[in-house]
């Protein structure tokens, strides 16, 4: 199939809303793709607002289970401050099973921010 749509699956990795602490994102589930980019998208930061994004790898749902990725399981990375109005992606190459973002507050009031998993290279297309 040629049209895009067919051939990934969009994830909530973190509902859109002001957050005003750090903040863990869903789990996404990456059985059954072979790729998966995930996308921060910011609107207002309140208060001269620093937050950081980052993305957490497990094997299993436990949330006390989730580490870190490692950068070299990362291309391209978040900023070290996210800013307003702006979108920001990684793609995930590691090896677990689900991931998840997470936005740290380090200081100020509030961020507007949302995340989506972008998964590719299905096992079975079309992607429903």
């Amino acid at each position: 199939m040629r049209d895009i749509a067919s051939n990934i699956k969009v994830v909530n990795a973190l509902s859109p809303a002001v957050q005003a602490a750090t903040i863990k994102g869903n789990t996404v589930d990456l059985l059954g793709f072979e790729s998966a980019a995930l996308i921060v998208n910011t609107g207002a930061i309140a208060g001269s607002g620093d937050y950081t994004a980052s993305v957490q790898e497990s094997s299993t749902t436990t949330d006390g289970d989730f580490t870190a990725v490692d950068a070299g399981d990362l291309v391209g990375a978040f900023p070290a401050s996210l800013t307003a109005d702006g979108s920001f992606k990684v793609s995930y190459i590691g090896h677990k099973r689900f991931v998840r973002v997470v936005v740290t507050k380090n200081s100020g009031t509030s961020i507007a921010a949302g995340a989506v998993a972008v998964l590719g290279n299905a096992a079975k297309r079309p992607v429903a």
